[in-house]
């Protein structure tokens, strides 16, 4: 009975979403010929602004918490840990908040580093504004190492998908493009140019859902093939999301921080080999 009524639920969420993107399309097309500005005003606005979040909420440790004042923007800083340690620092994803990457927090405080957390600009307590580490690792900010988990390799390539999703115009789309290049100060282009990461020569890991379907699979075959120094886990039935919290990935991310990641898995989670059949 359980199985049944969840299985009408999911269904009504996604007939409901189905009517809704339905809605949002129809709109769109109306606008998009009648008023082109207020489209593009309005794409821009949906593009830019982080969906709901709606995972973890409370820090995962006592932490301390600050707020750093970065130009015109402030954020929301959290750290645990003896402040002469070794530095982390976690950085989570678009539409996401700090205390998301809380699984690595006690790991990594019981192996002796200092932990830091905070929320993008735009997202959770923090202000508004883009952030993108690839960006900021090709402009040479300075780390040890670093980890990558399920990574979108193109801006551009998200900026088409998300035209196709509303049913804006090619026009509409390329003119939010350049408003979006204006108002931040820096080109899509520039921000999609990965060619630049093979000049980096640090270690690298990144972890990805063969099957997650917010970004594909195939966007972390990308970034990691032009990091000479970088290595690759493969995740099975986690998605987008639970990969963060999969105690196996967890272990191995924490072991690879710590420099002891020679005997890193290829594939997440590990399944037994299926006995012989006689």
């Amino acid at each position: 009975m359980n199985a049944t009524l969840t299985t009408l639920q999911n269904s009504t969420i996604v007939r409901t979403r189905t009517s809704w993107w339905a809605a949002v399309r129809a709109y769109f097309a109306i606008v998009s010929r009648l008023v082109p500005g207020l489209a593009r005003r309005q794409a821009e606005r949906l593009f830019t602004l982080p969906p709901r979040y709606s995972g973890r909420r409370v820090h995962p440790v006592d932490a301390r918490r600050e707020t750093v004042v970065a130009g015109k923007h402030s954020l929301a800083v959290w750290q645990a840990g003896p402040a002469a340690a070794p530095g982390v620092l976690l950085v989570h994803g678009w539409g996401g908040r700090g205390v998301q990457m809380g699984s690595f927090v006690a790991p990594l405080l019981a192996r002796g580093y200092r932990v830091v957390w905070f929320d993008q600009p735009g997202h959770g307590e923090s202000g508004s504004g883009a952030v993108a580490l690839g960006v900021a690792l090709r402009r040479g900010i300075e780390l040890g190492r670093v980890v990558f988990v399920s990574p979108p390799a193109s801006i551009s390539e998200h900026a088409h998908n998300f035209a196709r999703l509303l049913g804006i115009t090619p026009r509409i789309r390329e003119a939010m493009r350049r408003r979006l290049e204006q108002r931040y100060g820096v080109r899509f282009a520039e921000i999609d140019r990965i060619d630049e990461l093979e000049q980096l020569r640090l270690p690298a890991l990144f972890v990805h859902d063969r099957g997650d379907a917010e970004v594909p699979f195939e966007h972390t075959l990308r970034l990691s093939r032009r990091m000479p120094w970088a290595r690759l886990i493969k995740t099975y039935g986690l998605g987008h999301y639970r990969v963060l919290r999969e105690p196996s990935v967890v272990r191995a991310v924490v072991d690879f921080v710590t420099g002891n990641g020679d005997a890193l898995p290829a594939e997440l989670p590990v399944l037994p080999r299926p006995a012989p059949l006689y």
